[in-house]
C-alpha cells in the first residue's frame, strides 16, 4: 500500500520509522541506530531520507516525537508548560530541502518544582486517544520513570523520578556490583525489600549498604540481592509517589520488563493498574497529533 505519511519516535539512542496510509493504518516500519546523540541539526535531513528512502516519493509530511526535538536534535520545539493540553496544535518545521515537511512534537516542563518530560507527552496522548475521558495517574516505567497528573485531557502536574538510571549506576559503578547479578529475579526478595523500605524509606541509604555486607556475612546469593535492590529504589519511588497513587486511577505505560516490578509493588498496595504499550501509545499518539495537524488552519 502506498505511504501518506511517516510517523517518527527519534530518540538518543535510535529512531523508529512508520509508514501510514491515509486511513492511519500502519504499512510499513523501519529503524535505525543513528540516534539524536550520535547526530549534529544538519545530519538528521539525511539520515531520514536513507531510512525512508522510497516511502518519501508519496508521504511528504513526517510527525516526529522524542529527542530530535531537543536542543542537541534537529530543532529545538520549546517545551509546552503545565498545565497544558496533551496533544498540542502548534508543532515546530524542522529546516528540509525539497517538498519534505517534517513537524516535531514539543515536550512539557513544569516550573515548580522544576521538571521535563520529552517523548512521554506523546504516549499520553495516545493513551487518552485510545480511553477518551480518562481522568487519573499515568506512570511511565523507566531510566526516569514519570508519574504524570492528568485530568480533561490536559497534564495537570508530573514528577520524574531516577530510579532506573540509579539501579544502572549502583549496579555497574558502585560497591554493589560485586553483590547484583546481571540478572534473575526472586518474587519474595523483591516484596520484603518493597515493604521493609515502604515503611521507613529514610533508611534507604543504610539497606543499601547492607546488600553488600549480606553477601559478605551470610553468603546472599546475588539474584536475591538484585531484587532486594529493585525493591528498595521502587519502594522509595513509591513512597515519595504516594499523593499521586493513593486513592488514584492508576495506568502504566511501558515495556512488560520495566512495567513487571511497578505493577507488583501498587498490587501489594491494593492498587490495581491499567496497562499499555509503549510503542502503541507512541504511534497512536503521534497519530492524535497528526490528526490536528490536518485540522489545524
Amino acid at each position: 500500500m502506498t505511504p501518506a505519511w511517516l510517523a517518527a519516535d527519534w530518540g538518543t539512542s535510535n529512531m523508529r520509522l512508520w509508514a501510514m496510509d491515509a486511513s492511519g493504518a500502519v504499512v510499513g516500519e523501519r529503524t535505525s541506530d543513528k540516534g539524536m546523540g550520535q547526530l549534529a541539526p544538519d545530519q538528521f535531513e539525511a539520515v531520514l531520507r536513507d531510512v525512508a528512502d522510497d516511502w518519501l516519493a508519496t508521504a511528504k509530511t513526517v510527525v516526529a516525537c522524542g529527542m530530535v526535538g531537543s536542543r542537541q536534535g534537529w530543532v529545538e520545539a520549546p517545551y509546552q508548560t503545565a498545565p497544558c493540553a496533551v496533544c498540542p496544535r502548534t508543532m515546530v518545521k524542522a529546516p528540509t530541502t525539497g517538498d519534505l515537511t517534517v513537524h516535531v512534537i514539543p515536550g512539557i516542563r513544569q516550573t515548580s518544582p522544576a521538571d521535563v518530560m520529552r517523548g512521554e507527552e506523546t504516549q499520553i496522548a495516545g493513551f487518552l486517544a485510545q480511553n477518551p475521558g480518562w481522568d487519573g495517574i499515568i506512570c511511565l516505567p523507566g531510566t526516569h520513570t514519570k508519574w504524570v497528573h492528568v485530568s480533561a485531557d490536559e497534564v495537570v502536574s508530573f514528577q520524574t523520578f531516577m530510579t532506573g538510571e540509579m539501579f544502572a549506576l549502583l549496579t555497574k559503578d558502585s560497591v554493589l556490583r560485586h553483590s547484583i547479578a546481571p540478572s534473575g529475579w526472586n518474587e519474595d526478595a523483591f516484596a520484603d525489600a518493597l515493604s521493609r523500605i515502604l515503611s521507613k524509606p529514610e533508611a534507604l541509604a543504610g539497606r543499601l549498604f547492607s546488600l553488600r555486607a549480606g553477601q559478605l556475612v551470610h553468603g546472599t546469593d546475588t539474584i536475591t540481592a538484585r531484587s532486594e535492590l529493585s525493591g528498595l529504589l521502587i519502594g522509595a519511588e513509591l513512597a515519595a509517589a504516594k499523593p499521586y497513587w493513593l486513592g488514584q486511577n492508576v495506568a502504566l505505560i511501558g515495556a512488560d520488563a520495566v512495567s513487571a516490578p511497578y505493577i507488583t509493588a501498587l498490587a501489594a498496595q491494593g492498587v490495581t493498574v491499567a496497562r499499555a504499550d509503549a510503542t502503541q501509545m507512541t504511534l497512536a499518539g503521534i497519530k492524535a497529533a497528526h490528526a490536528l495537524l490536518e485540522t489545524t488552519p
